[in-house]
């Protein structure tokens, strides 16, 4: 997992969130108040929920992004978050303690990487399908 992660308060702006994924080449960032995770904010968050509905880049992180984090816990068996990740269809989850403090992200390119087992290719096919939370073929959030 990536440890060293950079987070965004929900009153930023998503001009300020884009700028600082485009410095870390960072597709995600974890959007915390005080010392609690809130939500995620994707770069596709910005695209869809921002910018395609005519929002300008003073929009607030908290207008896009998910308020609906999924995680996992630093001591969670991978195989289990490799098949939650797919159920859920998602390539990245923050990880936290079990006091819900952020210690870090998981993505399937960190499990590929570390032992490239068969759970990845599970997981990557069941993100695959159609659906899933940015989905194109289901509803969409305004």
């Amino acid at each position: 997992m990536t440890r060293d992660v950079q987070l965004i308060e929900p009153i930023q702006t998503i001009r300020e969130a884009a700028k600082l994924m485009a410095e870390l080449d960072a597709g995600i960032m974890p959007v915390r108040e005080g010392d609690r995770l809130v939500g995620m904010i994707t770069d596709r968050d910005i695209a869809v929920r921002a910018v395609a509905q005519g929002r300008g880049p003073d929009t607030s992180v908290r207008e896009v992004m998910t308020d609906d984090v999924k995680y996992c816990y630093e001591d969670d068996d991978t195989d289990d978050v490799a098949r939650n990740m797919a159920d859920i269809q998602v390539r990245r989850l923050p990880v936290l303690t079990r006091d819900k403090r952020l210690v870090g992200i998981i993505s399937l390119g960190d499990m590929a990487v570390s032992d490239g087992s068969a759970r990845v290719t599970e997981a990557v096919a069941g993100i695959s399908q159609p659906g899933g939370q940015h989905s194109q073929t289901g509803g969409s959030r305004t």
